[in-house]
């Protein structure tokens, strides 16, 4: 059974996306790990970042959120995830397109529309030859987050440290804690909060201290600055251990991913 992680924030800007990407390049690169990446933002950045264009690929994960995947045992089997090969040998990725921001259209038509997700993943025999399922979550909350929250059992909450953003992470930590006891989903839990965009200004120490005093257990180690061979790296469609494998953004996504791993929940735990 896989590990199910959503990189959530309800913001925008706060590296989600390029840490999807790092960290499911490193544990397929660097540690043999089969990776999945499901975009399920509607903006669709994910396969961009890992060379994958979007365009040329006639399925997107909307499908989803379709009845189609689960299909109709009478009649027809389901259908396949709409996978794509990234570059890097053992990651995969489903990508995003912008019908995805219809999902609230599914409210009407589905007795329980935010289960969708986790309904299509748990039929798809396909999930189980991966060892990690990330996915990037949609900036915002709605049908399509519930959905996401719902279908995972780990969250990773990227902070920039801001002012602002401490005061969302705190809400998104309640929002989770909400989700977990409405839909009895008991799995359900933050791994990790990752401050991103670290300056060395007096604004982001305390905010910093902050995070360590609301989430001691939660807070990564880890903090990701701004490294511009990263942006470089993504403007080409390669992740920053094939392009600048030297360089300290590079060595910083790399320690960030191994603390991931460490963080395993224990084995047997319910879904």
């Amino acid at each position: 059974m896989p590990r199910r992680i959503a990189l959530l924030n309800e913001k925008g800007g706060s590296a989600k996306t390029t840490l999807v990407a790092s960290i499911g390049a490193y544990l397929a690169l660097r540690r043999g790990r089969r990776v999945l990446g499901v975009d399920m933002d509607p903006q669709g950045q994910l396969g961009k970042v890992l060379g994958v264009d979007a365009r040329r690929t006639p399925r997107s994960s909307i499908e989803l959120l379709l009845d189609t995947l689960l299909g109709d045992a009478a009649h027809a089997p389901p259908a396949g995830l709409p996978l794509v090969a990234t570059r890097i040998p053992r990651f995969d990725v489903i990508v995003a397109s912008k019908e995805l921001g219809l999902a609230p259209a599914f409210e009407r038509e589905d007795a329980d529309p935010t289960g969708r997700l986790r309904r299509k993943l748990d039929v798809a025999s396909e999930i189980q030859r991966y060892d990690y399922v990330l996915v990037d979550a949609p900036p915002s909350f709605g049908t399509l987050t519930l959905n996401v929250l719902r279908a995972v059992d780990e969250v990773v909450i990227p902070v920039p440290l801001t002012f602002l953003a401490l005061d969302g992470c705190a809400e998104l930590a309640r929002t989770i804690d909400t989700v977990r006891s409405r839909y009895a989903h008991a799995a359900l839990r933050v791994t990790m909060v990752v401050p991103t965009f670290h300056r060395r200004t007096r604004m982001a120490e305390e905010v910093l201290e902050a995070l360590r005093a609301r989430f001691p257990k939660e807070l990564a180690q880890t903090v990701v600055g701004y490294h511009v061979k990263i942006d470089e790296a993504q403007s080409r469609g390669l992740s920053i251990f094939e392009y600048a494998p030297r360089d300290r953004g590079a060595r910083v996504l790399a320690a960030l991913a191994q603390e991931l791993e460490a963080r395993a929940p224990l084995s047997g735990a319910a879904r």
